[in-house]
């Protein structure tokens, strides 16, 4: 899909197509940013050991918890970039635009300077197992050094998708994991002169990657002409425009505190884990890198569903929102559900890509039969959600996903340990998923469907 298109304009085309023409480059894009991340793990746990591999998942609650300020922050623009964008006024697609970007370059500074002053306290409180500790803190302080990079690099495509565009993050991604997958090895042997820098390889590779990609983004998006491309109007509206921030802050702000919700709790199951061992660790790392996979389309659904929505209030068709949101669930169902049966049947086989030593295959392999299912359930609730946030109705569903994570998720995960060890860590997430979609789905059905939908914007 180019910059310049607009789905919605095309009425002659089924809904489920256009889903596709926006999901197809999003899906690839969320691919290779986890195969990046699989990759670095695989060349982590083959070439330097099971206990660096959870020296290195350690940490993916901590940086997560970064990541979802920034999240928020590209929900709730590009929210409302959809809108102007489906209004056709370019010029407010670019105000606010500015007005993200930098509030995201000042928190990724800010991240960088708190997460690299306090990481050995951060994975102390943690309880990070002492044999794993100082290869976790080495690799933890310097991905804390890459934050502006890696959040500027997020929020940036965020909001290219909020015009429509899925193919830009696309290409920029195959750059960045294309440097990162070349160099992690590198770093690690030392090939071509290059430094060995043992477990902090990958971080090392992340940082130039990001470079790389945000490089190529300024010169490719000023080539093309694209809608948000760093021109001198872009630079002029590079500030924080009260206005602009309040809307963002209003529709970001609770995206942010529920992705920080969820990142705190698994914060707290990852010190639940830490408990039983550094093979619990390495195992939980793992098993995320499968999920993540599978959660891809989920993700991208929502995300589509929501841009879509967004797009069709800025032109004036509010009453489309209910295809937009059938569609969704019904792409959930069968995308999704189709790599839940792939994940069940290559288990073992996806398992052993990260891990080699025997016994923590097998405990693994059990904890993703326990909660691979419920990915399909993760996705329905997050369409819901995702098509709400399109009109502004942010406030309720997350109440509701905070309130699951908080209040079911984390007391589960601590009761269930107790009675079922390891195993019940990962009960808790289909209990949790199932209780969100069903409060999602009574507050969409009964309440959010009978509110007047109107611009933001």
């Amino acid at each position: 899909m180019t910059a310049n298109a607009n789905p919605l304009s095309l009425p002659a085309r089924p809904l489920w197509r256009v889903f596709l023409m926006f999901l197809g480059p999003m899906v690839l894009s969320n691919i290779l940013q986890g195969l990046s991340g699989t990759l670095n793990g695989v060349f982590i746990g083959q070439m330097l050991g099971t206990r660096a591999l959870a020296a290195v998942a350690g940490m993916f609650p901590v940086i997560f918890f970064f990541i979802a300020l920034v999240i928020g922050i590209g929900a709730g623009a590009s929210v409302l970039i959809g809108q102007a964008w489906g209004a056709r006024e370019p010029q407010k697609v670019k105000s606010i635009a500015g007005t993200a970007l930098a509030l995201g370059l000042l928190l990724g500074l800010g991240v960088a300077l708190f997460g690299g002053t306090f990481t050995d306290a951060l994975l102390r409180a943690l309880g990070t197992p002492a044999d794993i500790l100082p290869e976790a803190t080495s690799y933890a302080r310097v991905m804390m050094l890459a934050m502006p990079g890696l959040l500027v690099f997020i929020l940036l495509t965020q909001l290219m998708r909020g015009v429509g565009d899925t193919l830009t993050p696309l290409y920029a991604l195959a750059l960045s994991t294309a440097v990162s997958c070349a160099l992690t090895p590198a770093f690690i042997r030392g090939w071509a002169g290059l430094p060995k820098l043992g477990v902090t390889s990958a971080a090392a590779a992340s940082i130039v990657s990001f470079i790389a990609a945000l490089g190529f983004l300024a010169w490719y998006m000023r080539r093309v002409r694209h809608a948000l491309a760093p021109d001198r109007e872009l630079l002029k509206a590079l500030r924080l425009e009260p206005a602009i921030l309040k809307l963002v802050m209003r529709i970001g702000l609770p995206t942010g505190v529920q992705m920080i919700t969820i990142s705190l709790a698994e914060i707290v199951l990852l010190s639940l884990v830490n408990g039983f061992g550094s093979d619990a660790t390495a195992a939980y790392g793992a098993v995320n890198q499968v999920v993540n996979y599978v959660q891809f389309p989920a993700l991208s659904i929502a995300i589509t569903a929501s841009i879509l929505g967004a797009q069709a209030i800025g032109r004036g068709k509010a009453d489309s929102l209910g295809a937009i949101a059938r569609t969704g669930l019904k792409m959930n169902l069968v995308l999704t559900g189709g790599l839940v049966l792939l994940g069940y049947l290559f288990s073992r086989q996806f398992i052993s890509i990260f891990i080699t030593k025997e016994s923590v295959v097998e405990m693994a392999q059990t904890l993703l039969h326990i909660m691979l299912w419920s990915s399909v359930v993760f996705g329905f609730s997050a369409t819901l959600g995702g098509v709400m946030r399109a009109s502004g109705s942010v406030l309720v569903p997350t109440g509701i996903s905070i309130f699951c994570i908080a209040a079911i998720e984390v007391p589960s995960a601590w009761l269930l340990s107790r009675h079922f060890g390891i195993n019940g860590v990962w009960m808790s997430y289909p209990i949790t998923f199932v209780s969100m979609l069903a409060l999602q789905a009574c507050y969409y059905q009964f309440v959010w469907r009978k509110k007047k939908i109107e611009r933001l914007v």
